[in-house]
């Protein structure tokens, strides 16, 4: 209900502005243009039309996926018809509104909200929740209903990573389920006592702990019966002695024992290692992947021979690895970074100077050779070219290089650094260029072109093989055949 509103208020809003913008601008011709002022022009890259108006501060646009009404950054509004989905921002990231369907939701930055949907028994439900103070849900089913005030008493479901948690006066008391394990906290997280499928154990952090699980069964969603291996794990003097025996009763049972800092080491039939004055100086045996690997002291030098990986690091100055299907390199690290991942039917190459100073990232479809690259140097520029070949370069761009495609940012605040924009549509043969939010605007395509400088108050437009020339609003050139 509050998106909707907010919908409806927002888009009669932006009516008001766009009738009070254009009023006394627009003229019977298609073509008027008024550049910083007031234009609309149809899409470059794709099917649609914008009009944008008082520089960055309105525009409207509709293409085949939607249609957008913002005024940055205070107000930015999209829909999707086709899917019953839409997007509400205020002040973005501060507050934000989203719907799909049967299923919404309102934010205000990440501590309070509200959110609604259909659970898979088809009840309604709403959740109401002030982060991280109070969570509470109610739905017609009453078996769906949770109310927690932290810290004094709660219940929730399917929340914070647990299937269901219980507490009171926490941390005095609270227990959390997941799956089939439950855990009852006194003073957490000093105390607990856990229990499940075949499972006991108990801790007094971090004097001593102990905890047994049997060897069990679990059927999957496709009636595949799999093993869950035993385990044995207890601490005394938490870090100072810690064992565990893992996996019992399966193909790789694993053997830990640690005493921090002093000694680390895992025994398995797939891998061995051995840690002294831990993490600084290790030895890894990788048997089931095939490599084995030397680090002294870690996380500055660290040496992999195999068949499954090869690295040479000697932190910062340099950094080689790789395996079959990834490449990870490094120079004067961060100075110099490059990355790879080749996993048919996707090649994807990373290469950054100075994590966001400069950045390129290309994808290429293996099978069909198509490639999609992006090219960003903070805070210059950020240009994209995708798989169809579409091209889009903009200038000036202070947060895209970190937060790439990021559709709130896009539509709420790119518009207002974007002094130059350029877009290419290879296959529609179309281009276009801005300058000062349109104060200079160049479009071409097949059979048009269409040039307006300073406010409009230069224009020009041809269209197939007729002319027209405008100067101060007014036309010098009629159309003519030349």
């Amino acid at each position: 209900m509050i998106f909707y509103i907010s919908r409806i208020v927002f888009s009669r809003f932006c009516a008001a502005i766009l009738f009070f913008l254009t009023t006394g601008l627009a003229r019977s011709e298609e073509t008027f243009s008024a550049g910083f002022l007031f234009d609309q022009f149809k899409l470059t890259l794709e099917n649609g039309h914008r009009t944008e108006a008082a520089g960055p501060f309105f525009y409207s646009e509709k293409n085949e996926s939607g249609q957008t009404l913002a005024v940055p950054p205070f107000f930015s509004s999209y829909k999707n018809s086709a899917v019953d989905s839409g997007e509400f921002d205020f002040l973005y990231p501060l507050l934000t509104c989203e719907h799909y369907g049967g299923e919404w939701r309102w934010q205000l930055g990440e501590l309070l909200s509200f959110a609604g949907g259909r659970q898979p028994d088809d009840f309604q439900t709403h959740q109401f929740t002030i982060f991280p103070f109070y969570f509470q849900q109610r739905s017609l089913d009453t078996n769906l209903n949770y109310t927690a005030v932290v810290p004094f008493y709660g219940h929730l479901k399917n929340r914070l990573f647990r299937d269901e948690m219980f507490f009171v006066m926490f941390p005095i008391f609270g227990e959390s389920r997941k799956k089939d394990i439950v855990t009852d906290n006194y003073f957490y997280p000093f105390v607990h006592v856990r229990r499940g499928d075949g499972l006991h154990g108990w801790q007094i952090w971090p004097l001593v702990g102990n905890e047994h699980k049997d060897m069990t069964t679990q059927t999957n969603g496709f009636g595949d019966v799999a093993t869950i291996g035993a385990h044995d794990q207890s601490f005394f003097l938490w870090p100072f002695w810690l064992s565990q025996n893992n996996g019992t009763g399966t193909d790789n049972p694993e053997k830990v024992r640690v005493s921090i800092p002093l000694f680390a080491g895992m025994r398995s039939p797939q891998r061995d290692t051995t840690s002294v004055f831990w993490p600084l100086f290790t030895w890894i045996d990788e048997r089931g992947k095939k490599y084995r690997e030397w680090q002294g002291p870690w996380p500055f030098v660290i040496f992999t021979r195999g068949e499954g990986k090869t690295t040479s690091h000697v932190w910062p100055l340099f950094s080689q690895s790789h395996n079959q299907t990834q490449e990870s390199d490094s120079y004067l690290w961060p100075l110099c970074r490059y990355k790879r991942l080749h996993s048919d039917p996707l090649d994807e190459r990373r290469t950054s100077i100075c994590f966001y100073l400069y950045s390129d990232v290309l994808e290429k479809n293996t099978q069909t050779d198509a490639q999609k690259r992006r090219t960003a140097m903070w805070p210059f520029f950020f240009w994209q070219r995708d798989f169809d070949g579409n091209e889009r370069l903009q200038i000036l761009a202070p947060v895209e290089p970190a937060l790439p495609n990021n559709r709130g940012i896009d539509r709420n605040w790119s518009p207002l650094w974007s002094l130059w924009r350029a877009e290419k549509n290879p296959k529609a043969g179309a281009a276009s260029e801005s300058l000062l939010w349109n104060l200079y605007r160049r479009e071409a395509a097949p059979g048009h072109k269409k040039i307006s400088l300073l406010f409009g108050l230069f224009q020009y437009q041809r269209d197939g093989e007729n002319s027209r020339t405008r100067l101060f609003y007014l036309t010098v050139s009629h159309p003519r055949t030349k």
